[in-house]
């Protein structure tokens, strides 16, 4: 059943094309690995690093929960941005933050360019500051209230992060020191913008296995690396998605079933599908439109579905 749900990810005429990579560790062992070819025909192996999307933002949840184990933040506390001081968004806590639920306005659309905020800024007037474009947002609702899957709410996160740690290279040497390099994550290479701060929505350059890797540290209970109760945190449904009916936690992914399943997840498809019980962790990487997020949904329930 593997095999055959790998020849539909690397079938370049089916719903899930393309597929980059494929990698799955079950029982601590890779029972299936391949890989495809990138868009300029270069072939992509184990070495072949590639693009995270937003699977960065499950990475930043372990980034907070590092110094929640050192006690340099606290989730119930309000979030330090000096541009919220003295209006309501004072009131937003880290843990509305890293839920998704600050109440902030933000557009997180692909499609239409003309209203969307991740677009602006990423690639337009936001580029070299983002935390400043996500923080200047206003607020639309109350804190905790309202579910928002927003990009700039990781910005800000990160932007705290940035701030206990250090901007730029301190913040890039956090990474490594704390959390890549304990993890064997050699290949692992976070995206900063022009103020230093790690543009954890969205850029971490990975080959498949490390991303794996990262994959296996919450499977395993966050190992000795995160605190006790972390990765209990990320994975507590908090709301549930109206587009695709599956929960959200804080940073991760929860689809429907009772297999305890939990995702970090990227646009175009990129995933890391953590399955505990099966005691495995499926990476795929690629290029799928988002208006194959059905099917692409299906396959991954079908992977799991095999594993069991």
């Amino acid at each position: 059943m593997l095999d055959a749900l790998a020849d539909q990810a690397f079938d370049e005429a089916g719903p899930l094309a393309p597929t980059y990579a494929l990698l799955v560790v079950q029982g601590g062992e890779v029972v299936l690995e391949r890989y495809g070819t990138l868009p300029n025909g270069q072939p992509v192996d184990a070495d072949t690093p590639l693009r995270s999307w937003s699977i960065a933002k499950s990475m930043l949840h372990s980034a907070v929960g590092l110094l929640v184990g050192d006690d340099r933040l606290r989730v119930e506390d309000p979030a330090p941005v000096p541009a919220w001081q003295g209006d309501h968004r004072a009131a937003i806590t880290i843990d509305d933050l890293l839920a998704m639920r600050d109440g902030l306005d933000f557009t997180e659309d692909y499609l239409d360019e003309r209203a969307s905020d991740v677009i602006e800024m990423l690639f337009g007037s936001g580029g070299d500051d983002v935390a400043a474009y996500a923080t200047s947002r206003p607020a639309v609702a109350a804190p905790g209230l309202r579910f928002n899957y927003s990009s700039g709410t990781s910005n800000i996160l990160s932007s705290l992060v940035a701030g206990v740690v250090g901007p730029g290279e301190a913040y890039q040497r956090f990474l490594h020191e704390r959390l890549f390099r304990p993890l064997g994550m050699t290949s692992a290479r976070p995206g900063f913008d022009a103020a230093g701060t790690w543009v954890a929505s969205t850029y971490v350059n990975a080959t498949a296995r490390d991303f794996a890797r990262f994959g296996a540290l919450y499977l395993h209970g966050g190992r000795d690396l995160l605190p006790d109760g972390w990765v209990e945190h990320g994975i507590r449904v908090r709301s549930i998605d109206e587009e695709s009916g599956h929960g959200y936690g804080a940073h991760w992914w929860l689809p429907p079933g009772d297999q305890g399943v939990f995702e970090a997840r990227g646009y175009e498809g990129q995933s890391i599908t953590v399955a505990p019980d099966l005691d495995a962790v499926v990476v795929r990487l690629g290029r799928t439109p988002a208006t194959r997020n059905g099917p692409l949904r299906a396959w991954r329930a079908a992977m799991v579905d095999a594993l069991g």
